[in-house]
């Protein structure tokens, strides 16, 4: 059975609503706090994040008239302190400021570009500003490249990690950018050293982006990063794996190199399936059994293969086991639920394939029947 969370009511809600309505209470004289609190509830709850995200900018923006240039003091006065600077990771910290990153969008994006990147680069270190900045890139990019040069190198990591984040190609939630894959490179260039982890995580991320497009591009980057030294080498050696994870799981022979696993390894391998007729909801169990002559670092996975409603096939790679094999055979035994309640799509009865991957390549298979 489904859980039944909801992020939306988690991030947005009544008391998330009253925190940002007090903020602005304290720091605007005019401000009505609970007429605000009303109006945003009276039409929160059926909406979906997104756009309860633009709702209550919306609203906001009815509570705080005027042009960019008289808000954005009310908006400054009102921010909370800046997120822990000592940390060297964190989150993004608390969603009720995305609205805000809307409104400065909706005041600044035509009109006052220079004055709402000023902003975007308060608010990002009480929340991610990784969304309002897209706009900036689409309508100003030369204008927005040029501030995250000097962003690039900023006292706070969350200033520093919005250049690599807010540049992505394929952002969760964000709007789309024009850029082209190599624009924001010389900016990953100065961020890929960057002490903290927060930082380095979006960095890979941003790289595992431009992997579903060229990957040859993100491998003679790590190559050469790696080469200049500039990073910590088992944090660098933490982020190529990142960065290259969706390479690994499509058995990507220059990623799994570059990793240090040979794809063409001499490794044995069989795989017993321990139940060949699976009901839905219950669970797949097998084992695979490896062996080779000598030391040798394998990535094993395993892939299953669906079929669909409309009689094709989709497949999805799961991790097994990333392990280093010292001659003589391994077990590996895994159980597997074929969860009927999956968000991500549907299961359909009928014979379903199981395939191991050794370094990126098939190495055994076999089928089992999923039943109602």
């Amino acid at each position: 059975m489904a859980s039944g969370f909801s992020l939306k009511d988690q991030l947005f809600n009544l008391e998330k609503t009253r925190y940002l309505a007090g903020l602005f209470d304290r720091a605007v004289p005019a401000f009505e706090a609970q007429r605000f609190e009303a109006e945003v509830m009276a039409g929160l709850l059926p909406l979906e994040l997104k756009a309860r995200i633009a709702w209550i900018a919306e609203v906001l923006g009815q509570h705080l008239p005027g042009p960019l240039p008289e808000v954005a003091p009310l908006i400054l006065k009102a921010l909370p302190a800046p997120l822990d600077p000592s940390k060297t990771d964190d989150d993004f910290g608390d969603f009720i400021f995305a609205p805000i990153g809307e409104l400065i969008v909706t005041r600044g994006l035509e009109s006052d570009p220079e004055l709402a990147l000023d902003l975007l680069a308060e608010v990002t270190q009480r929340f991610s500003m990784e969304w309002a900045i897209r706009p900036f890139l689409n309508a100003h990019p030369d204008l927005t490249l040029a501030r995250m040069q000097d962003w690039a190198v900023h006292s706070s990591y969350h200033v520093r990690r919005l250049v690599s984040e807010g540049t992505r190609p394929r952002l969760p939630w964000g709007e789309g950018v024009s850029l082209e894959l190599s624009t924001p490179l010389p900016l990953l260039e100065q961020l890929h050293g960057d002490p903290t982890r927060y930082v380095t995580r979006s960095v890979a991320n941003h790289l595992n982006d431009i992997t579903k497009k060229d990957p040859d591009l993100v491998l003679h980057l790590l190559e050469a990063w790696r080469a200049q030294g500039r990073q910590q080498p088992r944090e660098l050696a933490w982020m190529t794996s990142h960065a290259c994870r969706g390479l690994v799981k499509s058995g990507h022979p220059g990623a799994l190199r570059l990793l240090g696993y040979d794809p063409d390894a001499e490794v044995a391998v069989s795989l017993t399936l321990l139940t060949k007729n699976v009901e839905i909801d219950q669970w797949l169990a097998f084992e695979v059994a490896l062996s080779a002559p000598g030391e040798l670092p394998v990535i094993v996975d395993y892939r299953l293969t669906f079929p669909r409603a409309t009689g094709g096939t989709s497949k999805k790679v799961f991790k097994l086991k990333q392990t280093r094999l010292k001659g003589g055979t391994m077990t590996l035994a895994k159980r597997h639920r074929l969860k009927g309640d999956a968000t991500t799509f549907k299961l359909h009865p009928g014979s379903h394939l199981v395939e191991v991957l050794v370094n990126g390549r098939v190495a055994a298979s076999g089928s089992f029947d999923l039943t109602p």
